[in-house]
C-alpha cells in the first residue's frame, strides 16, 4: 500500500527541487525549438534580383496638433469680432452721461458725474486706470459697468497674491503637453487684434501682489508712442501652425485695449510704486454716490478709434488757457525752488491731454487741473523730509490761493495739509 507521507516527504526534499529544474528547462527548449522551426516555414518576399529587401525606419505619423488651440479658434472666428454698428455722432459729455444713466437705470449702480468725468478724461491720457478707495465703493463695478456700456463685457482678471512675472498673466508654454496654456486675458488680447471695439481688463485687486513685477513687460510697451511697436513676448520661436497675427513669437498690444486696476489699501497689500503710478491714471472712489432716477438705458457701441478722435477734437477745442499755462509755469518754479518737486515732461503731456478732455466731458479746467495735480505732483510731497514739510505746506497752500483763487485747487491743498500734518 503507498505510504502517502512517504510521497510528500519526497517531493518536499532537495531531490524534487532538481527535478523541476530539469522538467522546466526541458519545456523551454521545446519551446525554443518550436519557434525556430515556425520562422524556417515562414515565406520570404523576395525583389526581382533575388535579394532580400532591406528593412527601413517606420517614420512617426505626423499631426496637426496645435500648441495655441485658442488662439486659433479666434483665427477661425475672426468674423464675429468685427462688432457691427457703431455710433459715430455722440460727442463726449453725452457719452459721460449716458454711460452714468446706463450704469444707475440697467445696473443700479450709481456714481457722481464728476467721477463719470474723470474716469473718461483719464481714459485719453493712459490706457492704464487705478481706481482705489475704500472696498465696497464700486470700483470693480465701475470697470464692468463701462464694459457692459460698451457691448463689449469687460474681462475681469482676479490678481493672485503669487504673482511675479508676465507669465502669470499671458500663460506659458508647457514642456510635458507641447501646448501653451493660454489664459483668458492672452485670447483678450489677440482677439482685440481683430477689432474696432474698445476693450476693458480689469486688473482685480492689482496690489495683492507687486504690480512693478508681474505687470513690467505691459508698462514699458505702452510707453512707446509707436502701437505698432508694442509687441509682446508670448514664446521664443515660431511654428508653422502658430496662429496668423502671433509674428516671431510676439503678438501686438492693442490700441483698442485698456487696463484698469482696483487697488485696496490696507495691511493685506502692497504700496503702488511711483513706476506705475506716474504712468497711470488714477481715480479715487472714497464714498458711494446717492441713487437717483435715470431715464437712459440705452449702451452706446463706440470704436477706439472715434473715442481717439473726440479727444483729439477735445485738445483743439478746450486747450489749456493762456493764463492757466503761466499760472502752471509759475507753480512749477515754486515747487522746484522749495520742495525739489517739479511737474516733468510725462506729467506736463498728461496735463494737456487731461484738462481738455475733461471739459469736453462737460467739467471746469481749473476743476481738471486740480484733480491731476493732486494726484500727480502734490502726492510726491510725501517724500520730503518731514519736519520740512510740516513747516512749509502752509505756505504752499497760501502760494496757490495767489495764483488760483482761494476757491480753487481744494484737492491740492487738502492733500498738502494732510501730508504736513502726519509727517
Amino acid at each position: 500500500m503507498v505510504n502517502f507521507l512517504s510521497f510528500a516527504q519526497f517531493f518536499s526534499s532537495w531531490y524534487a527541487i532538481v527535478v523541476y529544474l530539469i522538467v522546466l528547462l526541458a519545456l523551454i527548449g521545446l519551446l525554443i525549438a518550436f519557434l525556430m522551426v515556425g520562422e524556417s516555414k515562414a515565406p520570404k518576399i523576395v525583389q526581382a534580383d533575388g535579394e532580400l529587401p532591406q528593412q527601413t525606419k517606420t517614420e512617426p505619423k505626423r499631426t496637426n496638433r496645435r500648441r495655441f488651440d485658442g488662439l486659433c479658434r479666434i483665427d477661425e472666428e475672426k468674423a464675429r469680432y468685427a462688432g457691427g454698428e457703431f455710433n459715430g455722432r455722440i460727442g463726449l459729455k453725452e457719452f459721460c452721461e449716458t454711460f452714468r444713466d446706463y450704469a444707475a437705470g440697467k445696473l443700479r449702480l450709481y456714481y457722481e458725474i464728476e467721477d463719470i468725468r474723470r474716469f473718461i478724461a483719464g481714459m485719453a491720457v493712459s490706457h492704464i486706470l487705478i481706481l482705489q478707495g475704500m472696498s465696497g465703493t464700486g470700483k470693480t463695478s465701475l470697470a464692468f459697468a463701462f464694459g457692459e456700456f460698451l457691448g463689449n463685457t469687460s474681462t475681469v482678471i482676479p490678481v493672485q497674491p503669487m504673482w511675479k512675472e508676465r507669465t502669470d498673466l499671458i500663460g506659458y508654454y508647457n514642456e510635458f503637453t507641447k501646448r501653451f496654456n493660454e489664459t483668458d486675458l492672452l485670447k483678450k488680447i489677440y482677439e482685440a487684434n481683430y477689432s474696432e471695439q474698445i476693450y476693458i481688463t480689469v486688473l482685480d485687486e492689482m496690489n495683492i501682489a507687486r504690480v512693478e513685477y508681474y505687470f513690467a513687460e505691459f508698462l514699458s510697451l505702452l510707453e512707446l508712442p509707436n502701437a505698432e511697436e508694442r509687441l509682446l513676448t508670448v514664446v521664443s520661436d515660431e511654428w508653422k501652425n502658430d496662429p496668423k497675427q502671433l509674428k516671431d513669437g510676439h503678438v501686438r498690444l492693442p490700441e483698442n485695449m485698456w487696463f484698469i486696476g482696483t487697488a485696496n489699501n490696507d495691511d493685506s497689500t502692497f504700496a503702488i510704486s511711483d513706476k506705475v503710478y506716474d504712468r497711470a491714471m488714477v481715480l479715487d472712489l472714497d464714498k458711494k454716490a446717492e441713487a437717483f432716477s435715470a431715464e437712459r438705458f440705452e449702451s452706446v457701441k463706440i470704436t477706439a478709434k472715434r473715442f481717439k478722435e473726440l479727444v483729439k477734437e477735445a485738445q483743439e477745442e478746450y486747450g489749456l488757457t493762456e493764463r492757466n499755462r503761466r499760472r502752471l509755469r509759475q507753480l512749477d518754479d515754486f515747487m522746484t525752488e522749495h520742495f525739489r518737486v517739479t511737474f516733468g515732461n510725462r506729467i506736463r503731456y498728461q496735463i494737456e491731454r487731461y484738462v481738455p478732455a475733461y471739459v469736453a466731458c462737460g467739467g471746469e479746467e481749473l476743476s481738471a487741473l486740480d484733480d491731476i495735480l493732486a494726484k500727480k505732483v502734490m502726492r510726491k510731497l510725501g517724500m520730503q523730509n518731514p519736519v520740512y514739510l510740516r513747516n512749509n505746506a502752509e505756505n504752499l497752500c497760501r502760494y496757490m490761493d495767489e495764483l488760483f483763487g482761494e476757491e480753487n485747487l481744494s484737492q491740492c491743498k487738502e492733500i498738502v495739509r494732510r501730508l504736513g500734518r502726519s509727517a
